[in-house]
């Protein structure tokens, strides 16, 4: 798959390919990691995940990137814009693999993918949809500049999740201290 590639000091973030899904479906498949993003998955589906991941890379050149450790090539989760049907808003997204968890991949992915959603894709605000139970998420939200701006309901079938709408516009990610 084409797209754009992101480089940090650590990471490249790029669109999912092929060889990313037995990660994936490990991460999707471990109850603690996937408890946010829907919850344990067979491989069959989270193969669906993954390829509604690259329908909308394909389709709309929008969506996750995936997360990839520059010196070793392994993928270390999923990162970036997403934007579904329906959505509360532009949203940059995240799920770590749990090898991949505390070490910091999370907040220098998320600067880049922000970066990238203001300067390439010009969107004016970016926001990340969180469990309120979702803790990590809540804090790397914060590390980012994020602050939590309430509940929010994401579409159908998601539409019954109890869902808080973290967020900040591009002139708060500007003014950011760095």
């Amino acid at each position: 798959m084409t797209g754009p590639v992101l480089e940090t000091e650590r990471l490249t973030l790029r669109p999912i390919a092929m060889e990313d899904f037995p990660r994936w479906a490990e991460m999707m498949g471990d109850p603690e990691a996937a408890k946010f993003l829907g919850g344990a998955q067979p491989a069959a589906v989270a193969w669906r995940g993954f390829m509604t991941m690259a329908g909308a890379w394909s389709l709309t050149g929008i969506s996750m990137f995936s997360l990839v450790e520059r010196d070793t090539g392994l993928w270390l989760g999923r990162i970036g814009p997403w934007t579904p049907h329906g959505w509360p808003g532009t949203e940059v997204g995240w799920g770590l693999h749990p090898d991949a968890q505390g070490k910091g991949y999370g907040v220098e992915a998320a600067t880049a993918t922000i970066d990238y959603a203001f300067d390439v894709l010009g969107w004016t605000d970016v926001i990340h949809c969180i469990d309120p139970d979702n803790t990590p998420s809540q804090r790397l939200a914060e590390r980012i500049g994020s602050r939590n701006l309430g509940p929010t309901r994401l579409p159908p079938p998601f539409h019954e999740l109890s869902i808080d709408r973290w967020g900040q516009s591009r002139a708060e990610w500007r003014a950011r201290p760095r």
